[in-house]
Parts: structure tokens; sequence; C-alpha cells
């Protein structure tokens, strides 16, 4: 796309994206982006499946991250401050532009470097924030208060943190945010989900976790109870890698999950949006057989730009 299609292109998108959001008052989730933390395609990968990211930049896919948006209060939130922070902001810009939308708070689940290496262009480098909230878990919150170069943020007030408690709900105008811990890797911090309700309809996020047997939460159960459960898609199944030990990456299989929600009536189905892609996930690819048969079965491929209202 040419410079001056790509300027008109934006003012188009901001122009007629305000038009539509004043259309309604109802908050929504924005979906900014959608892989394991390295993108895709990820670096060092030459293979095929990569190949044609490296070649075509339209197919290049950012971490996995949402947006809350609330046009009555005029607040949008971001969950995970992923290293595509750059354009996923510009993303959520176009959506809701600053002007008239503050960031009112940026949600992290864990310290891995797709959750929240995108802190640091908030630092004086880059966007030189001010006292942006930042809301995170205690382990999670002393990780970035204890190292480097995250707590230069704290210092000099880029961030502000804000501390969560497990299951405890902070509320905003209209929409509660409640974390919960899940079992994962979790090296440097515990890991949560979120839940997210708003005055209609609620959501759980879950990017990250172990194998469903290790959760003391019933998987069926919990997606009966929301209207949308964006859940850990890493992986499709035990043969993506070839010659690596999978359970030391012990992610949920697509596969898995929906064995798992098999009994799930078709309007149960229809809540379910896998996020997370590794680069190895046929999913990744929306003609895939394996993209094809997942929506065949009544359940929804995350992908950027996706909104569900709250």
């Amino acid at each position: 796309m040419k410079p001056l299609v790509r300027i008109i292109a934006a003012f188009i998108s901001i122009v007629f994206g305000s038009v539509a959001i004043a259309q309604t008052d109802e908050p929504y989730i924005y979906i900014l982006g959608v892989t394991q933390d390295a993108g895709y395609p990820q670096i060092g990968c030459y293979a095929e499946h990569c190949l044609a990211g490296w070649i075509d930049p339209s197919l290049r896919r950012g971490a996995t991250s949402i947006a809350v948006i609330n046009p009555d209060s005029g607040e949008k939130f971001l969950f995970e401050a992923t290293p595509n922070l750059p354009p996923q902001l510009y993303a959520l810009d176009l959506e809701a532009p600053n002007e008239h939308f503050q960031l009112a708070g940026v949600f992290l689940t864990h310290a891995h470097i797709g959750h929240y290496a995108g802190l640091m262009f908030f630092g004086h480098e880059a966007m030189s924030a001010s006292n942006q909230p930042v809301y995170a878990m205690p382990r999670m919150r002393g990780f970035l208060e204890n190292n480097g170069p995250w707590s230069q943020l704290i210092e000099f007030e880029n961030i502000r943190l804000e501390t969560l408690q497990n299951t405890q709900a902070e509320s905003f105008s209209g929409v509660d945010v409640t974390p919960f811990l899940v079992p994962h890797r979790d090296e440097f911090s515990e890991t949560v989900g979120y839940e997210i309700s708003g005055p209609n309809k609620k959501a759980v996020f879950i990017p990250d976790i172990n194998k469903w047997s290790e959760w003391d939460t019933d998987l069926a159960e919990l997606v009966r109870s929301v209207d949308y459960a964006l859940i850990d898609a890493t992986f499709y199944d035990d043969f993506e890698l070839p010659g690596r030990d999978m359970s030391q990456v012990p992610h949920p299989f697509v596969s898995e999950s929906m064995r798992a929600l098999s009994d799930l009536s078709n309007e149960d189905r229809a809540k379910v949006w896998f996020i997370h892609f590794n680069h190895t996930n046929p999913l990744l690819n929306a003609e895939s057989d394996e993209s094809k048969f997942v929506r065949s079965q009544g359940f929804n491929v995350a992908a950027e730009g996706v909104r569900l209202p709250l």
C-alpha cells in the first residue's frame, strides 16, 4: 500500500471508528494479537511455514493481547503488554482514539516475555508515559520492582503499579475485572487468567495454562458459565514439534480442548475462541484443514479486529 493510501485509510478508520463507537455505550472486547510470545513468523524460523510471513509482511501476527473498550466511560484497558506493543497501541488508537479514550489500565497475566516485555515502551527512551496504571499480582509486582529495567519504569514514574488479589474484582464504570490463578510455569511470577464482566455479558481470558487436568476448574462448566472463553491454543496437537519433548511445554492441545468440550451444545461451543497460537500451529492459517475443522465443530479461531460485546 502506498504511503498516501495508508494515511487516507488511517484517517477513514479513525473517523468511521469514532462514529461506530459513538453509536453504542456498551463496552466490548477488541482482539489485538493472537500468537504465542514470539509472534509469527518466529525469530530464527525459516521453515516453509514461517517463510511466508517473512516474505509477505501482511501475514505477520503479533503476540496475544486484547483490549476492553468502554465508550460510556471513555476508558480503554489493555490486557498484556507484548513485544508488539507499538503497533498494537496504534491499532487500539484507531479503534478507540486517544483524544476520546483514556488508557485506564494495563493488566498483566505473568512474567513470560510475550506478556509483559512491552512495558519497556512506556519508558523514557520511548513513550515516556506518566504514571500509566499497570495491574499485577503480588509476585508479578515484586518481579517488576526488584529487577531492571522494569524497576526504572517505576522509579521514573512511567508506570504506577496497582496490586491485584486472586478472585478479587477491580471495578471500572460498569466493567469488572477479576484475576484468578491458573497453573503454569511460574519461574518469576504467578499466572492468572481474567474474568471480564460487562453490563450484559461475561468473558474469561486464559492465554497461558498447563494441561486442563492440572487445574481445579472444569473447563466445560467454565465455558457454560460465561459468554466468551478466550483460551490457550498454543499447540494444535502432540505432533507439532517433532523431536521435542512436549511435556516440557505443557499447554493444552487444541485437539484436547475440543475433546474436553465435546459434550457442549452448539450454543456453548460458539462461546469458545482459541487464541495464543505457536508459529507452528496450523490455526494461524484460516484456510488450513485444521482451521476449517475447528470451525466446523462450532468453535472459533481468534483473529485481530474481532469485537465481542460485553
